[in-house]
């Protein structure tokens, strides 16, 4: 994790010290693989991960998304992997070094946060930004899950200094 940075908040002229992203090094599809399946199988650098299943290839990006935080004036940064389709994956990848490159893709959320439970995964809107930032995503808002309530009615502070603790634990 990055070291907290001090500075004069903008929004309430008090000191601040900024917290760190929440990230995550891999998506969980990567993570739950074998040493011996990463190694056959599977590419992954900071921005790209590819497996190649037998039947199957899952294809992911690394992208951010912001949960805003009700009661603080800084939002909650996390980093996380998504899946996307061969074509979407191909386009942002052919794309990625274009600064004017800017379009939605469809993605599925590929890590699990631990403070939800997960049967599945959340759909999501990947919106890749000018001048190469990370792409940012956006819960569908019509999908019924915990995270994505939260996402759009924002969490407290005590709850997001919470989740930064248990992120530096881990």
């Amino acid at each position: 994790m990055n070291e907290t940075i001090k500075f004069i908040c903008e929004c309430c002229g008090q000191e601040h010290e900024s917290w760190p992203a929440l990230t995550y090094n891999s998506p969980n599809s990567y993570h739950n693989l074998s040493d011996q399946e990463k190694e056959d199988i599977a590419v992954i650098d900071s921005d790209f991960c590819v497996i190649k299943h037998p039947e199957h290839v899952l294809r992911f990006v690394r992208v951010v998304l912001f949960q805003k935080v009700n009661d603080h004036c800084e939002d909650l940064e996390y980093g996380f992997w998504v899946s996307l389709s061969e074509q979407s994956f191909k386009d942002y990848l052919e794309n990625f070094d274009n600064e004017n490159h800017e379009t939605n893709y469809f993605g599925w959320l590929s890590n699990y946060i631990s403070q939800y439970e997960f049967s599945g995964s959340i759909p999501t809107t990947v919106v890749t930004k000018s001048g190469n930032e990370r792409p940012e995503i956006f819960p569908h808002k019509d999908f019924d899950h915990p995270f994505v309530k939260d996402y759009y009615n924002g969490i407290t502070k005590e709850e997001a200094e919470k989740r930064i603790q248990q992120m530096l634990k881990n």
